[in-house]
């Protein structure tokens, strides 16, 4: 089985993408919604963050007020390393639980934001990069997550360029405005397919 590392900059269409493969009937394994799901009340992540800032980052109901906490983290140098530090180990360890769970499969797409800044490439054969220029992921950015230009940008320059992921790519998919997703999305399935058989990476 291989497993095929999707990544890019926020807002550059990941999701988009994986839900395209998913289409195809390959298994997804999505490292955001490992993220979110440690945060829920009484997991490890919630317990973590409470610990660390109090009750004054919780809605009424409990639960982690995420709009305030990630304008904490991308305001706050130190606060979001400390997060990244505390969450990762065990997104990773949830996330390579989740891809053995695909054991039977040709291949799994594990879609991972911060693919080459964490240790996640341990756990791929190939990395896929979204290519989306960072105009698209700002207008992208502000619309999807109804968010002011100067956080979104803000939230952009915390991130590897998107020249530097290309240099690191083993494949790579064009998501501006004018490509055709399914197309290339197809074309790399019946190439994965193909390296499954014959364990050529």
């Amino acid at each position: 089985m291989l497993v095929i590392g999707l990544t890019g900059g926020i807002a550059s269409g990941k999701t988009t993408i994986s839900d395209l493969f998913s289409d195809l009937k390959i298994p997804i394994v999505d490292t955001d919604i490992i993220s979110r799901a440690l945060l829920d009340k009484n997991r490890p992540g919630y317990e973590e963050v409470l610990s660390r800032l109090g009750n004054q980052i919780l809605l009424e109901n409990g639960d982690i007020n995420r709009p305030m906490l990630r304008q904490l983290v991308f305001n706050d140098g130190e606060l979001k390393q400390w997060l990244e530090t505390m969450m990762h180990p065990l997104i990773l360890q949830t996330a390579n639980n989740q891809v053995n769970q695909y054991n039977g499969a040709p291949y799994v797409v594990l879609v991972v934001p911060l693919l080459f800044e964490s240790k996640f490439t341990s756990l791929i054969d190939r990395a896929l990069v979204v290519d989306c220029s960072r105009d698209n992921q700002l207008k992208r950015l502000v619309e999807r997550d109804n968010i002011d230009e100067s956080l979104a940008k803000k939230m952009l320059d915390q991130q590897w360029s998107n020249t530097e992921r290309l240099a690191l790519a083993n494949d790579v998919i064009h998501n501006n405005n004018d490509e055709n997703l399914s197309e290339q999305i197809n074309q790399l399935h019946q190439q994965y397919l193909k390296n499954s058989t014959s364990n050529q990476l």
